[in-house]
């Protein structure tokens, strides 16, 4: 199947064709697999025993695709998954071929990249060094089904960067699966329809799902374009939200889920009043309710920071931070958190997670200052936990004697506000450090004392800095 489809071939095709009978197999080896999910974005149906299926197609569907079952692989080209066709006009038959996984993946690992943002070719070749990074940390998993999430902005309003991009990422070796951001539109058409039409030629569908194990991973597009210059906001429509309540009909209620999407859902436990948000999605109670009595978790990119949300004990959102960092200006985000990517690693229904900074060992999940490092508190010593949870602990150690908790408090990282400073380095104006609440401080006794700040996550695992001697 041809990868790369031009836009306006793509949209005149779906416009120019209506509603009528289809069908088809689904196969592994020539032997059909029952139970599939097969969707043209409106209605799902399943497979029957011998791998067969048939649907009606609505007149506005652009394209027909499985949701890939556990236990199976589709055909990947230069890390595409490929498990969709788009619609031709008086095609009937729509056949797809899969392949057994060759490990469990009861136990897999997804890589999750947010926002890298390209606009040159130096962006992207600063981007392929960086991918080293990432295929050395994918090959510590070895015997796992290790796989790539890439939760959009993948370009800065660049589209003629989506074929060499692809070509740069192949290097990772892996599927990624892809949701669209809202600098990956296609800007100028007269609905938000139009906007997604250049992403979907080079990577398909823009909401499908697919399977691991025990876990349901839903990719969505929740970037609403309003049609005037590149303005949106967060919102989820309709076609898509039915779309979900069908593929969620087919997932056992015990299956773990993630929901994939590029703009947050809310990055407070509680729902701002009367308000209208580019950087959350403004209709996510409706999400949260086709959620509710699920164990799910939201990966979400956009912000240019890190930042973990637990709602409930069921519902929990990971705001993930930019792997352009200051938008290729710097190796960390404006609120101090490297570049870098999430890493969940799955077995069955349990989840754990933890932040991989690029160019660091895996242990390295928070940056200590010394006194006089930063200018909001100059007699205390700082510490950045950007993966922080309510269920992490932040200590501080004086001569050896544990002193207690260190204080929370939303302020700046130090070394994010040096580098925004300098305007020579970062060349835009409008960049400036920004806020965290993964900031944490306290006052020596001693300001000659041997300190060491320990930090220990939300899975016991243990993490210590020593600050100054």
């Amino acid at each position: 199947m041809k990868m790369f489809v031009a836009a306006a071939a793509l949209l005149a095709s779906a416009m120019a064709w209506g509603g009528n009978a289809i069908g088809g197999r689904v196969t592994c080896d020539g032997r059909g697999i029952a139970g599939v999910m097969v969707t043209d974005g409106y209605e799902c149906v399943t497979t029957g025993n011998d791998g067969r299926y048939n649907m009606e197609l609505d007149g506005d569907a652009r394209f027909v695709y499985v949701t890939v079952p556990s236990g199976y692989l589709p055909r990947v080209e230069k890390t595409v998954p490929l498990f969709y066709y788009p619609v031709e006009a008086a095609r009937t038959q729509y056949d797809f071929e899969l392949r057994r996984n060759p490990v469990d993946d009861t136990r897999h690992v997804a890589m999750v990249q947010a926002d890298v943002q390209l606009t040159s070719q130096d962006d992207l070749a600063t981007y392929k060094g960086l991918l080293k990074d990432v295929v050395d940390y994918a090959d510590s998993y070895k015997g796992r089904d290790v796989f790539g999430i890439d939760l959009g902005d993948i370009v800065g309003d660049t589209p003629s960067l989506f074929e060499p991009y692809i070509d740069v990422a192949a290097a990772m070796k892996m599927p990624v699966w892809r949701a669209i951001g809202n600098h990956d539109m296609t800007y100028g058409g007269r609905t938000y329809e139009y906007s997604y039409s250049t992403f979907e030629s080079y990577f398909g569908p823009i909401y499908y799902s697919f399977n691991k194990g025990k876990a349901h991973y839903i990719v969505l597009n929740n970037n609403f374009y309003v049609n005037r210059d590149y303005q949106y906001i967060g919102y989820i429509d309709e076609r898509t939200f039915r779309w979900i309540e069908k593929d969620l009909a087919l997932v056992p209620s015990d299956n773990l889920i993630f929901v994939i999407m590029h703009i947050p859902g809310c990055l407070t436990k509680e729902l701002k009043w009367n308000t209208l948000i580019q950087d959350e999605t403004s209709n996510i109670a409706g999400l949260w309710q086709l959620l509710e009595g699920r164990n799910a978790h939201l990966l979400t990119g956009h912000t240019h920071f890190n930042w973990n949300v637990c709602f409930n004990e069921s519902l929990m959102e990971h705001n993930t931070a930019a792997v352009c960092g200051i938008w290729w200006k710097a190796p960390v985000c404006m609120d101090g958190t490297p570049q870098g990517y999430g890493v969940y690693e799955v077995n069955g229904t349990d989840v754990k997670w933890h932040y991989k900074s690029m160019g660091y060992d895996a242990d390295y999940q928070f940056r200590a200052y010394p006194v006089g490092a930063s200018t909001e508190y100059p007699g205390d010593i700082i510490a950045n936990v950007w993966n922080w949870d309510e269920l992490w602990k932040v200590e501080w150690i004086e001569n050896g004697k544990v002193m207690g908790e260190m204080t929370r408090f939303e302020g700046y990282d130090p070394m994010a506000s040096e580098i925004c400073a300098d305007k020579e380095r970062v060349q835009y104006e409008w960049i400036s450090p920004i806020k965290t609440p993964h900031m944490f401080r306290a006052t020596p006794h001693d300001a000659a004392a041997k300190i060491e700040v320990r930090v220990t996550d939300r899975f016991g695992n243990v993490y210590v800095q020593k600050i100054g001697k």
